[in-house]
Parts: structure tokens; C-alpha cells; sequence
């Protein structure tokens, strides 16, 4: 079975990315959760900057179990010799196995940029990657604008790539470093020069046409049998290759070797753990791992799926460690309805009057810009009240919110709340960060006497989509509420044109929501 090498360089190009800044313990962390999920290659960073020789530090202490840590840097200056050059001293200082060095490739650069001759670069790359071969080290070179440069000057792209190679380079990757090279034009350029070449091949994608996992996966199947990249496609301008997908093509589509079988589980997993540390939104429509990659909305597909899940998935989610998800939507029909309603344990069939009720229900809803793809606790509270199998914990009798700029800039708020729980009335007040922070704060506060389970809940986030943009300050608003207590997470959902009344509804739903689940009486 074909074998691919996997090189990681999140911890590098990834933190490029806009947004992107780890502190050194965010980059052990991905860097072992990335050696558990059996990644080849760990590019830690530049062993010149004082960061990253943090990282290379404690990874020297405690090493990682089965992958490479790598160090990266560049080709040594003009005017030094490779043994007396400052950066490649940083280098040696990292004590890696392997390092990874990127040279110039592309005439442009070298007369334009670095203002020597062709032969100069050429003699830079040789010294480089001689000298560190010399001190025991496994040389990665990387061809830096390596298409750019074939396409401008083919025969000298090559030489570099000869050059790097006979200086004992074990392995040679061709970068499209501007990730301008369309997929048939890097093809043909790798079947001129792939069978010029000794070493292991390699492949560095970068993503500014949405071809980097393309790219990559063709150049596989063209010969190149080390492939870089970085998890979630993290990277400067449009990112790179992504490594999860790659990883997931590879395993599920060609059969071709890249990580341990037992792994492939642990794809979303470790994809959603990196996003986390990275302080990055996940992409939800992202292949394989994104919460959306195996949702399905449309009535016709979810009919289909339910009979064979081959009909609308191209595998099955678990493989990957996703899982499948049905929406109820005006879109959806009836199963999807079913489908939740038996999750609540509650029998429904597509015959019912009931059920066609909860439709007409949730056909209404959605026309006024409520949405429960991402809310199911209101989802259910919904289902149960139109089967009138629900009761209510509490009634409100007015709420009132307050909010206060002082004459030092400081802006405080204030709810006073009155509610009726079990025929006594309960009236408080609390402050909060802001007007649904306090809202929450008083909301609980009244209840918590009643109801102690609310102590072990929180809103873990608290988000707002304008309805119609048009209509300025007068347009209606939906607010999503995502809570937590020690076991679950749920999402309510609230509509109104004011935006304290649709943060109430989502509020009070996600409460209720939550002594539903808790089976308080």
C-alpha cells in the first residue's frame, strides 16, 4: 500500500493566519495532540525567535512520542558561510533530528530581492544543506516559489532542487508559494522534473485559488509522497493545504496510508481542539469534521437518507468522529419532526393531525425569522407545548432593564424582574456586564430559591442576526442563546423587533429548557 509522509506546519504558517497568536504552551499542546493523532513531521517554528525556542525547549524535555519535531529556517545570509551563520547556529541550537531549510527558486526573487546572481543562490542552497547534512541532521528543502520560478526559468528551478539534492537534501518539496498554480499546469511540471529527482518528493500548497487540497492530493496521485500542510487550512492571505481533509481523502477515498486506521476517528476531534487553542471559529461547512459536513435539511434527502444513508452522505460521519444531523425546517417536512420527537421520546407519524400541526407551526415561525437548526432546546419546548405535554415552571409579570452611562465613561445595568412560581410571587433585581447579562443574572436570581439545579448553568454564548438589514434600527432581530451546565449544551432561540424581548424568549426557553431536561418537578 502507497505511504504518504504528513508534515504539519500550523505552529508556523498556520500562525500566520489574521487572528492567529499562540503563546508557547498553545503550541505544545496542538504539538502533542498532533503526535497522538500520528502526523509525521511537527514543524515547531523558527528556532531564531525567542518564542519558538521556548517551544523546541520543552519538547526537548519531554519529547514527543512517535512524530519528528522539525526547525525551520532559512538558506544561510550572502555574506556568511553556513557554519558562522547566525541563523543556522539557532538551528543546530535546537537539537532537532530533522530541519527544515527553504532556499530560492525563482529568478525574480534572486536578482530582484536578493540582487545576486543565479550561481551565488546556487552555491547559498549547496553550503546550506551541506553544512547541516554534516552535522547529522535529515535536511527537508524547501523549493520556495518553485512553479513560479519553472514557469519563468525551468531549467534553473530545476537546478536548485539538483542542487539541494546532491548536497544530501532527503527530501525535496515543490512550493506553490503564492498558491497561484492551477492544478493540470503543477502536474505537468511535476512529471518534467519528478523523474530528474532522487530524493522523496513533496508537495506545499497554499490556498489563494481554492486548490491546495486539490493540488496536493493530485500530486500524490502523481508521485509526490510527502505532503505538507496545516490543520483547518490555517495560513497567511487564504490559508493552506488543509490537513484534515487530505487526511480524510486519503484514508477514505484512495486507501493510501497517512495515518494509523485507529485515528481516523479522532479526525474531528482533534480538528475542533485546534480551533479551540487557535481561538478560530470551526468552519462549519468544512469537509469531513465541520458541524455542518453531514446536516441534511431538504425533505427529499432526509426521506432518502433514512432508507440508505448511501443516498446523501459519500461516508458514513462516524469514520471521522462527526456525526449525521436531520434540521427541522419549512424545508424539511414531517420527518425531520418525527425523527426529533422521538429523541423526546414522544411518538409521532407522518398521518397525524398533530404532526401536521407542529409543520404549520414551524412554517409560521420561520416566516417571522425564527430558526431551530441550532436551537434545540426551544425545538423541543415547542413540540411539547403544541402537544400540550408541557407546563410552564414559572410566568413572568414584567421585567424592567436599566441602563446607566456614568459621568467617568463607566456604563452599568441593572434588571428588576417580578415572576410567579408556584403561586408566590418572587421579585428581585441584579447587575450584569450588559442588559442580557443582567436579564440572566436577575432571571435565575428569582428562581434559583425554587429551582437549585439553575446554580449549575451558564450561558456559554450570545449571538444576534439582524432580519432584514434594510430596515435599520427598526428591523427585527433573532438572538441565539447557547448554554451549558456539567453534562450538555443547548441552543433557544428568541425573535422580536426588540432586542431585550427576543434575548427574554431565548432566555426564559434555555431555563425552561433546562429544569425539562433536569426533570424537575
Amino acid at each position: 500500500m502507497l505511504k504518504v509522509e504528513l508534515y504539519d506546519t500550523t505552529l508556523r504558517d498556520g500562525a500566520q493566519t489574521e487572528g492567529i497568536s499562540y503563546s508557547v504552551q498553545d503550541k505544545v499542546r496542538i504539538a502533542r495532540k498532533l503526535d497522538e493523532m500520528g502526523i509525521h513531521f511537527i514543524e515547531a517554528g523558527w528556532p531564531a525567535n525567542p518564542k519558538d525556542r521556548e517551544v523546541f525547549r520543552i519538547l526537548k524535555a519531554k519529547p514527543l512520542k512517535q512524530a519528528a519535531l522539525v526547525a525551520f529556517g532559512s538558506t544561510r545570509r550572502i555574506d556568511k558561510k553556513a557554519s558562522l551563520d547566525a541563523s543556522i547556529k539557532s538551528i543546530l541550537a535546537a537539537e532537532t533530528r530533522v530541519v527544515t531549510i527553504f532556499g530560492k527558486t525563482w529568478d525574480l526573487h534572486i536578482q530582484e530581492v536578493l540582487k545576486i546572481s543565479l550561481d551565488e543562490n546556487l552555491a547559498i542552497i549547496h553550503d546550506t544543506v551541506k553544512y547541516l547534512v554534516s552535522q547529522g541532521k535529515m535536511v527537508i528543502y524547501d523549493c520556495e516559489h518553485f512553479f513560479d520560478g519553472y514557469k519563468s526559468n525551468p531549467e534553473y528551478a530545476l537546478k536548485t532542487a539538483l542542487i539541494a539534492q546532491e548536497a544530501g537534501a532527503g527530501r525535496i518539496v515543490f512550493c506553490d508559494t503564492n498558491g497561484g498554480t492551477v492544478t493540470s499546469e503543477m502536474i505537468r511540471i511535476i512529471h518534467q522534473v519528478a523523474p530528474k529527482l532522487k530524493s522523496t518528493l513533496g508537495i506545499h500548497a497554499h490556498n489563494d485559488l481554492g486548490l491546495a487540497v486539490a493540488n496536493s492530493i493530485f500530486a500524490v496521485e502523481n508521485g509526490v509522497t510527502h505532503v505538507q500542510g496545516t490543520f483547518n487550512g490555517y495560513g497567511e492571505r487564504c490559508g493552506n493545504a488543509d490537513l484534515t481533509t487530505i487526511i480524510g481523502i486519503l484514508k477514505t477515498k484512495l486507501t493510501i496510508e497517512c495515518i494509523p486506521d485507529k485515528n481516523l476517528k479522532e479526525l474531528t476531534k482533534v480538528s475542533h481542539f485546534v480551533s479551540e487553542v487557535s481561538n478560530m471559529r470551526q468552519q462549519p461547512n468544512q469537509p469531513f469534521v465541520g458541524s455542518s459536513a453531514f446536516v441534511h435539511k431538504g425533505g427529499v434527502h432526509i426521506d432518502a437518507m433514512l432508507k440508505n444513508q448511501k443516498t446523501y452522505e459519500h461516508i458514513d460521519p462516524l469514520w471521522v468522529g462527526n456525526h449525521r444531523r436531520l434540521l427541522a425546517s419549512e424545508l424539511s417536512g414531517k420527518m425531520p419532526i418525527i425523527l426529533k420527537a422521538k429523541e423526546f421520546d414522544l411518538d409521532l407519524d407522518k398521518k397525524s393531525p398533530k404532526t401536521q400541526k407542529i409543520l404549520k407551526l414551524l412554517q409560521d415561525l420561520e416566516h417571522k425569522g425564527y430558526q431551530f437548526e441550532a436551537a434545540d432546546g426551544s425545538f423541543e419546548i415547542l413540540i411539547k407545548r403544541a402537544l400540550k405535554q408541557y407546563k410552564n415552571f414559572f410566568s413572568l409579570e414584567s421585567f424592567r432593564v436599566v441602563v446607566e452611562k456614568k459621568p467617568d465613561g463607566r456604563i452599568t445595568s441593572e434588571a428588576i424582574i417580578k415572576v410567579k412560581v408556584k403561586g408566590v410571587q418572587e421579585h428581585t433585581a441584579a447587575d450584569g456586564d450588559g442588559p442580557v447579562n443582567a436579564l440572566d443574572n436577575a432571571l435565575r436570581k428569582a428562581l434559583k430559591s425554587f429551582y437549585p439545579t439553575l446554580t449549575k448553568m451558564h450561558l456559554s454564548d450570545f449571538k444576534v442576526r439582524v432580519l432584514d438589514e434594510k430596515a435599520g434600527t427598526a428591523s427585527g432581530v433573532r438572538v441565539l442563546i447557547q448554554s451549558q451546565d456539567e453534562t450538555d449544551s443547548w441552543g433557544t432561540v428568541g425573535v422580536s423587533e426588540n432586542i431585550i424581548e427576543a434575548s427574554w424568549q431565548a432566555l426564559v426557553d434555555s431555563v425552561e429548557y433546562k429544569l425539562l431536561k433536569d426533570k424537575v418537578s
